[in-house]
């Protein structure tokens, strides 16, 4: 953009834009560091550590097991017989998918068997534990 000495009287009808893109920039940045605090599953679960582990795919039956033993199905609480009946549906739609379980450390052994077994006995042929890596 070059500066006229003689064209007092002309109107400036160019669009600054590096303000535009600074704001968006600082927009952007927010929503970067914002955004992992949002996704955070509202259910807190305290998860066993382990240092091996590897990272699982998304899967539509995410299976929290609280504390007190309680279900809860994509952030949804539930019982058992509807954690059967929507794995049922999943396999149907999907014959791979993959159950995963998240279960409170406090949780005994056996809730977590009980409930494997009723994601194997609807059809689920692979199943997640999901951990804290250490």
């Amino acid at each position: 953009m070059a500066f006229k000495a003689d064209s007092g009287d002309d109107v400036l009808a160019e669009i600054n834009v590096v303000p535009l893109v600074d704001v968006i920039l600082v927009v952007l940045i927010i929503f970067m560091v914002t955004a992992p605090m949002i996704m955070k599953p509202s259910i807190n679960v305290n998860l066993p550590k382990a240092a091996s582990g590897e990272a699982t795919t998304p899967s539509k039956l995410n299976i929290t097991i609280s504390s007190d033993g309680k279900l809860n199905l994509d952030g949804k609480p539930v019982e058992d017989q509807d954690v059967q009946s929507t794995a049922l549906e999943e396999v149907k739609k999907n014959p791979d998918i993959q159950a995963i379980i998240a279960a409170d450390k406090d949780v005994p052994h056996g809730r977590v068997v009980s409930v494997l077994d009723i994601v194997k006995g609807a059809g689920v042929k692979k199943f997640a534990i999901s951990i804290d890596k250490k």
